[in-house]
């Protein structure tokens, strides 16, 4: 497939200088080097995953998380206060 990029001047002349030099097309080289790199990117997800829970006063039996309409609401309450 054909695309058109856009390379700084002095990257395209040190590219189509070492494509030159390894004696293959500027087009190969930059397949090799996009392959080069895609290949060396790190996997998504490959973290450690930790669960953090909390115990105590932090949790509130009579809230709903079903109903977020109304955390936002008593979050805006305890926020401002009832002052207007």
């Amino acid at each position: 497939m054909r695309t058109t990029i856009d390379l700084p001047e002095p990257l395209l002349e040190s590219a189509k200088l070492e494509a030159a030099r390894r004696g293959v097309t500027l087009s190969a080289m930059v397949q090799d080097a996009v392959r080069s790199h895609l290949a060396r990117r790190p996997a998504r997800g490959s973290g450690k995953f930790e669960l953090h829970t909390v115990r105590g006063r932090l949790v509130r039996p009579d809230l709903d998380l079903d109903r977020t309409s109304a955390l936002i609401a008593m979050d805006d309450e305890a926020a401002f206060d009832g002052k207007s």
